[in-house]
């Protein structure tokens, strides 16, 4: 596994001011760092930083989106736990209509999604590391229930609505800007979410909200499946799914995937008791290292927001 001793700056100002939780840099580990670079600069528009000593850091207006970490000897192994998917959140429709034009342009599939509470486009980065990028949409929610045929989304109308609706690429590409699309992202983006493989979602689930201090947003038995907030505006800032196996357990060494995500707690009452609970270390006096129920690895810090 990737040695991550550093942490990135406080996330970029959004909905997530809202939460007591939010997110630094997502660690992954790669096979072959040129193309995952051509992805994740050329394609989704994030720009290289110096001057950082482990791994290869990718931001935005000098802030750590995503760090590479070379060195792995095969993709990510399927039917294990890790990264379902990371998700790069933008400022504005506008962006995802200009990410929608790189992606075309590189002849990189992405498949789009409307979940009402955002506007969604999911691609797959070298090595088989799930992307998606979002742009939230919370005037357009309401509420949400789970039924047995399916989760359920109520729109601020009241109308009933499908979490997986297509998403009307028209509409998004009527905000293109007049920006060149090969410009980097915008200033704004930031990791808003995170939805990861586990073995077991309820024990997955106790950990995240009783040791960390997420909230239940929809629990999904039948879909092996639970969403959690960080207990503000936005409902969907982690997920956790049973769909690589119940039971599933970390890749062999030397796999792709997921390294490390880091976490901000505001509260620093919830991360002494956090490092109680997990017996977590601090790396070199600076964030907590834990690892959740299913092996996936946390850098733990304050929140300065």
């Amino acid at each position: 596994m990737a040695h991550v001793t550093r942490t990135s700056p406080e996330p970029g100002i959004s909905d997530a001011a809202t939460d007591r939780i939010t997110y630094g840099a997502v660690h992954v580990r790669v096979t072959d760092l040129e193309p995952s670079l051509r992805f994740w600069c050329d394609v989704v528009g994030l720009r290289r930083m110096d001057g950082a000593a482990d791994g290869v850091w990718l931001g935005v207006a000098g802030r750590p989106l995503v760090v590479l970490h070379p060195g792995a000897d095969r993709p990510t192994v399927r039917g294990t736990a890790g990264l379902f998917h990371l998700a790069i959140h933008l400022p504005r429709l506008g962006e995802l209509a200009r990410a929608l034009v790189r992606f075309s342009r590189a002849g990189v599939p992405m498949a789009g999604a409307d979940h009402v509470f955002s506007k969604a486009g999911y691609a797959t980065a070298p090595d088989g590391i799930g992307l998606e990028l979002t742009v939230e949409t919370m005037e357009e929610y309401g509420s949400a229930r789970v039924t047995a045929a399916g989760p359920i989304i109520i729109d601020r109308d009241g109308r009933p609505r499908s979490p997986t609706e297509a998403l009307d690429v028209a509409r998004v590409m009527d905000e293109l800007p007049a920006t060149a699309p090969d410009d980097p992202l915008a200033d704004g983006a930031f990791i808003g979410h995170v939805h990861l493989h586990v073995g077991d979602v309820d024990h997955a689930a106790d950990f995240y909200r009783d040791v960390l201090g997420f909230e239940d947003h929809m629990r999904m038995p039948t879909f092996g499946m639970n969403d959690l907030s960080a207990g503000g505006r936005f409902p969907h800032r982690l997920a956790l799914n049973n769909w690589a196996g119940r039971g599933a357990v970390q890749p062999p060494p030397g796999s792709a995937g997921l390294a490390a995500v880091e976490l901000r707690i505001r509260d620093a009452a919830v991360r002494r008791g956090a490092a109680e609970a997990a017996g977590a270390q601090a790396i070199d006096g600076g964030p907590l290292e834990l690892l959740d129920p299913a092996g996936n690895r946390l850098l733990v810090t304050a929140d300065r927001v």
